[in-house]
């Protein structure tokens, strides 16, 4: 969702400028199944991988380390002016390790992003990245006012705006003209939909078991949808939880066009992912985020985001206000369609 927009504008405007680019696209395969991976190149209109390094799970040093290995393979066989990373997974921070300590510019998209949760793997990530990035491009004022606090030169910095609604506003129409609740008999606003997949929420006992106790309550009470990625799947059984999911209807994950479907037509959304807080407030869906922090608070100050402690009590409360209460709200600056634009006549000024 964040490399196609980009992909996509860099073409377009070196089209519209004259300029030849050469892009290659590297696949780490850090996501590897079909639903989190080959579908979302079909889906979003990403071209084929030029290389796939396949580097499957693992812990997350395993996975930091064969990333690094394979791809300084690839750095050293081609080498490049520059690599572009994006947002705060492993991969997002090895690809970067590796290109630096080559000697080849870093480009961060979604740089200054901070929960101040050093107990987060993506909060690592997030930091040690910005900290080796030749550019930095930012979505929201919060990112320029932590690196500016971090002493990150500002000059490296610019505010572009939002890839993921880039990606979003491109595909939205095409997502909602599929039949995603038809074909599981549901209509718009009469479900909730939930996405769990954070350690600190499904790999701790008692953070689940509070959370699956508030979701068995609102399963009384009406739909719910919960797409399930695979780990969260294996703690609900390992946990002994299968009970307080008994009406819950336990989805296989999705790809991006349905999940976009889903998560259009809901009447509140659960969850604990960053991007979807930045989603569900571009469509003005409430959405509860089940962390003690989050670091998008432009989704708090301008969208339908909510923090809400990890207790039966904290989220069944939240979830009562959310419908009862929709919250106003508003667009946060640039998150306009064209922060994918920005950055690539940024960057073709620098290096076409």
């Amino acid at each position: 969702m964040k490399v196609a927009p980009v992909m996509a504008a860099i073409s377009r405007v070196a089209a519209e400028q004259g300029l030849k680019v050469e892009q290659r696209l590297i696949h780490t395969g850090q996501h590897y199944s079909p639903e989190m991976s080959d579908l979302f190149f079909t889906e979003l209109g990403l071209p084929e991988p030029d290389i796939n390094l396949g580097i499957g799970g693992g812990s997350h040093a395993e996975n930091t380390g064969r990333v690094m290995i394979e791809f300084e393979k690839v750095l050293l066989a081609q080498r490049s002016d520059a690599v572009l990373v994006v947002g705060d997974v492993n991969s997002t921070i090895a690809c970067a390790l590796v290109a630096k300590k080559l000697g080849i510019d870093v480009i961060h998209v979604e740089s200054g992003l901070r929960s101040f949760d050093m107990r987060m793997p993506e909060e690592v990530n997030r930091v040690l990245t910005d900290r080796i990035s030749d550019w930095l491009y930012v979505s929201e004022p919060s990112g320029v006012e932590n690196l500016q606090r971090e002493g990150v030169d500002i000059a490296r910095v610019q505010l572009v705006g939002n890839v993921m609604i880039d990606s979003l506003l491109a595909h939205k129409e095409k997502a909602l003209a599929r039949p995603t609740l038809v074909e599981r008999g549901l209509k718009p606003g009469g479900y909730t939909l939930v996405t769990l997949h954070r350690p600190s929420n499904v790999d701790d006992a008692s953070s689940f078991a509070e959370i699956a106790a508030a979701l068995a309550e609102i399963s009384s009470r009406e739909q719910v949808v919960f797409p399930v990625h695979p780990r969260t799947r294996q703690r609900i059984e390992e946990f002994g939880l299968s009970e307080n999911f008994a009406r819950v209807r336990l989805e296989e994950p999705l790809g991006y066009l349905d999940f976009v479907n889903f998560m259009t037509h809901a009447k509140v959304v659960l969850t604990d992912s960053g991007g979807i807080q930045e989603e569900t407030t571009i469509l003005g869906v409430p959405c509860l985020t089940l962390r003690e922090n989050t670091e998008r608070p432009a989704t708090l100050t301008h969208g339908t985001n909510r923090l809400v402690a990890l207790t039966t009590a904290a989220i069944l409360a939240a979830y009562d206000a959310s419908t009862a209460d929709r919250r106003s709200f508003s667009a946060p600056d640039l998150w306009d369609g064209q922060a994918s634009r920005r950055i690539a006549e940024h960057l073709l000024s620098i290096y076409a």
